[in-house]
């Protein structure tokens, strides 16, 4: 479920353009009629804006939305500009290079998006970059992290609901016999996680779970601090419970010493059309407090007004 709220009347695509032009023009940014346009906007209207604003006046909106606008909310309302294909191109690439490199957000993105989604971030990539995700991946990665990444990143999964249990129990009983053997990077531990869809997996590790006594990411914290079974744990909490991944970052982002904002605003933008609800409703029942007031008390300004209209909570 979104968190988005659209208007049921909305203004064309152009009117909407020359309002955001109107918010550039003039002593300052009108900063105020930014937000009340685009965080009310869902991917395909924002889409139809930037198409109007470029034939209108012959220039693209995100340039002008970096000249006007500065730190976070820049950020925030540029990711949110983007479709979601593009941001999570944009996103996936940011996260191969040297200063801003991250496995979680490649994880993050190969595991918690929906097979058509990935495919369509692949695509996106492709045509930004010149280079496959996959390639690039398996570029700035080594060992077992690019064993585990690049499958994610290649699979497309299938997306029914329709179980296996026979399968379940036998690939239930192999995960067990290869976490035994602390065999984490085994190839058929890995087949399993990167190729079956999320209903089979989720079945296999209820199996798990009732088979052997424990959940299997407790028997995967044999060594808290090893970088590939933390990107392990997380893959299987992403592709069985993403909510609760989710509200881990954001709880972590927001009790910082100061705050993550490139965690809070990357949760927030990629979730906001899908299951922000979802992951608002569980990080309220882990933190005994709304998304919307934590983000509320630890940031400010125009940002904090542009995350709170995402999440469905304008002033």
């Amino acid at each position: 479920m979104a968190t988005l709220k659209v208007p049921s009347q909305l203004p064309s695509p152009t009117e909407d353009s020359e309002q955001l032009r109107k918010a550039f023009q003039g002593w300052g940014t009108n900063e105020g009629l930014i937000i009340s346009i685009l965080a009310h906007r869902n991917g395909a209207q924002r889409k139809l804006i930037r198409e109007a604003y470029a034939a209108t006046y012959g220039e693209d909106l995100l340039k002008d939305l970096d000249k006007e606008l500065s730190s976070d909310f820049e950020r925030a309302v540029l990711l949110w500009t983007l479709d979601p294909a593009e941001r999570d191109a944009f996103l996936a690439n940011e996260a191969t290079k040297k200063m801003t490199s991250n496995n979680w957000v490649i994880l993050e993105i190969a595991t918690t998006r929906s097979s058509i989604d990935l495919f369509k971030a692949k695509q996106a990539y492709q045509g930004r970059f010149k280079r496959s995700l996959e390639e690039d991946v398996a570029y700035h990665t080594t060992g077992d992290v690019r064993k585990l990444l690049v499958p994610l990143v290649s699979t497309f999964r299938y997306e029914g609901d329709e179980v296996n249990m026979t399968l379940a129990k036998s690939e239930a009983k192999l995960l067990h016999k290869k976490i035994a053997e602390k065999a984490y990077n085994d190839d058929d531990l890995i087949r399993i996680l990167a190729t079956r869809s999320k209903a089979q997996l989720g079945a296999t590790l209820n199996q798990y779970n009732k088979e052997f006594g424990n959940a299997i990411n407790k028997d995967l914290k044999t060594d808290p601090k090893d970088e590939y079974l933390k990107l392990l744990r997380v893959a299987i909490k992403c592709l069985t419970y993403p909510e609760k991944y989710f509200s881990k970052v954001l709880r972590l982002a927001i009790n910082k010493m100061g705050t993550d904002e490139w965690d809070l605003t990357r949760v927030v933008t990629t979730r906001a059309e899908f299951n922000l609800q979802q992951i608002s409703e569980e990080y309220q029942r882990r933190n005994s407090i709304p998304l919307d007031c934590a983000i509320a008390n630890d940031t400010s300004g125009d940002y904090k007004s542009f995350l709170l209209a995402l999440a469905g909570h304008d002033h």
